[in-house]
């Protein structure tokens, strides 16, 4: 069975940082590409970043661009967003997914003061 984990979200003040690893198991992870999506209250899910399966081409969405880095360990099965200089406007459930088919079940992370 196909299964992506992912976790690390929490409350964090405003300017601080968070790491949300997802966890891999049931397919082949070298050769798919790997995304991270958010979605806000009353919001669209929306991209957040996406690196390709060997881990050499890697785009974001405007608003975290300089801030947050996607990364992978393919002989770990992991992908990894590191988050940095955290703002309210980042509040929401971040997913990690896959080729748009598996999703992981989703972390909370709250920036406030």
């Amino acid at each position: 069975q196909v299964q992506l984990v992912d976790s690390g979200g929490g409350l964090v003040q405003p300017g601080g940082s968070l790491r949300l690893p997802c966890a891999a198991s049931g397919f082949t992870f070298s050769t798919y590409a790997m995304s991270w999506y958010r979605q806000a209250p009353g919001k669209e899910r929306e991209l957040v970043a996406f690196i390709s399966s060997g881990g050499g081409s890697t785009t974001y969405t405007d608003s975290v661009k300089g801030r947050f880095t996607i990364s992978r360990d393919n002989a770990k099965k992991t992908v990894y967003l590191q988050m940095n200089s955290l703002k309210p406007e980042d509040t929401a459930v971040y997913y990690c997914n896959s080729r748009y088919i598996y999703w992981g079940q989703g972390t909370q992370v709250t920036v406030s003061s």
